[in-house]
């Protein structure tokens, strides 16, 4: 069975600017900086930074707004989350020993969460291709004898059969067959493969909602040394965790002349988990009193992914004078194969001048190779075809962020700027990212308090379905993170 696409991959690919309030007012722009838990994620030399062992955790109040505009109706949805994003702790072991190279090690643990799922997305408006268009397509060249139930036999034994077997576009194909959505060409003949639609060519009104939630987290063991003044190097071993739920709902109404089928309501289900390994490495130079220059390397995160999917399909049907509403619920979790995900690796180079005790300004580039995601095993035909598929609509993608921080006693007050590009080579089906952070801090001397508010826009083209029905809604996105963090030093 195959259920994963190109768009899966670059949603367990990408990560947002949250971490602790620190790290989210500069716009993450710590790459040369260090001394931050979730700095040490961009630069794992950070670690190094740190003059004494801390303890720091945040909580986070994550919101998305999403307007969506099809066939000129514009729909809009909103969608708030509360969590603890981050959660570190670092031990500093000095060395006493005046004369060695080395300075000081530093032994650090984090959790991040870096990328949050939670999403609402309403769609409304009058098109003119139908849902069953999606069914008709995926009909087409299947035996008519495969979408018919044999005595004896249930929709979910012939629906799990096909799943088992033929994939889901027969599946698909089922659902719309017993749904009365479409009708063979030959009905006589148990080998038809051509079929056509119940639905008349009209207009449509279509509501299409999707909810979803879950999280791509990464814990993190650091270890990282200072040598000399001047230098820090660093190296982090992640583990990543994912979990991602979606549920979509399409209700369609049509009273076009000719249509025996005049309501559809169609919905899908898919939940994700998932585990990955990853590496970094990475280096912060002092090549003067108050300048810094970092550079650090993310090997590509290797995940082992698994995934259920469920349908559901109900139709309102109008034949011999007669309305009645079919059901089509085979109740059968589709259980997925584990396959491996390949996301891009990553390199970052980033430069920070200090002023003296009143503030610094951060520079960071990152740049991510997105064609370089790859479903394996490599062998199997539909990861061929996948990874090709990748390869043609991906390319190369920069991030540019920058931060500055300004210190009046105690009181830290930061802001900053993010901008990404898009990873598509066709920047009209997912747009760039571009935002602003602001935040403040202040220093209690045993412990510190920090708040941020960071903001970002994007903007995309949302095709409702791989076939059949591929009109697009043009989304525009509001994300917002309010974060709060509280460090102790010891």
């Amino acid at each position: 069975m195959e259920a994963q696409n190109t768009t899966d991959a670059l949603r367990y690919s990408k990560e947002e600017n949250i971490g602790t309030a620190r790290y989210t007012a500069l716009s993450g722009a710590m790459g040369a900086l260090g001394g931050d838990f979730s700095a040490m994620r961009i630069n794992p030399a950070g670690g190094a930074v740190f003059l004494n062992s801390s303890l720091t955790f945040s909580t986070s109040l994550f919101d998305v707004e999403n307007e969506a505009n099809y066939f000129n109706n514009f729909e809009k949805s909103v969608s708030d989350n509360v969590a603890i994003n981050q959660l570190g702790g670092v031990y500093v072991i000095d060395n006493f020993n005046e004369d060695s190279t080395f300075k000081k090690f530093t032994i650090g643990f984090n959790y991040d969460i870096t990328k949050s799922f939670d999403n609402e997305l309403y769609i409304a408006g009058t098109g003119n291709t139908s849902i069953g268009e999606f069914f008709l397509a995926q009909a087409q060249g299947i035996p008519l004898n495969l979408l018919q139930t044999n005595p004896n036999e249930s929709i979910s034994d012939l629906y799990q059969y096909l799943g088992e077997n033929q994939g889901t576009a027969a599946q698909n194909a089922f659902l719309g067959y017993q749904g009365y959505l479409l009708d063979a060409v030959d009905p006589n003949n148990p080998n038809n493969t051509s079929y056509i639609s119940n639905i008349a060519k009209g207009k449509f009104n279509q509501q299409y909602a999707s909810v979803s939630e879950g999280y791509n987290s990464k814990f993190t063991i650091n270890l990282s040394t200072q040598i000399t003044d001047d230098y820090y190097l660093g190296i982090n071993v992640n583990t990543h965790t994912l979990y991602f739920n979606q549920s979509s709902f399409l209700l369609e109404n049509n009273s076009n002349s000719g249509s025996t089928i005049t309501r559809v309501g169609f919905e899908n289900n898919l939940a994700v988990n998932g585990a990955g390994v990853s590496a970094q490495f990475g280096g912060i130079a002092k090549i003067a009193d108050n300048l810094r220059l970092g550079l650090s390397l993310d090997t590509p995160t290797w995940y082992q992914i698994s995934e259920q999917t469920t349908q559901y399909l109900e139709s309102r049907r109008v034949f011999s004078g007669q309305t009645t509403t079919e059901i089509v619920d085979p109740r059968v979790i589709n259980v997925y194969e584990d396959y491996t995900l390949k996301t891009p690796a990553k390199v970052s180079a980033s430069a920070a001048y200090i002023f003296g005790l009143n503030g610094l300004i951060s520079f960071d580039y990152s740049y991510k190779d997105y064609s370089a995601m790859e479903y394996s095993p490599i062998q199997d035909p539909f990861f061929i075809r996948l990874n090709n598929s990748i390869e043609n609509t991906f390319k190369g993608a920069s991030e540019i962020r920058a931060g500055g921080e300004y210190r009046i006693n105690q009181l830290s007050l930061r802001g900053g700027i993010h901008y990404e590009e898009s990873p598509y080579k066709n920047s009209q089906v997912l747009g760039e990212i571009f935002g602003f952070s602001m935040g403040a801090g202040y220093n209690f001397g045993s412990f510190t308090g920090d708040i941020a508010y960071s903001r970002s826009e994007q903007q995309r083209n949302q095709q409702l379905y791989s076939v059949g029905l591929t009109d697009t809604a043009e989304i525009n996105s509001i994300y917002s993170n309010v974060v709060l963090s509280l460090g102790f030093n010891f």
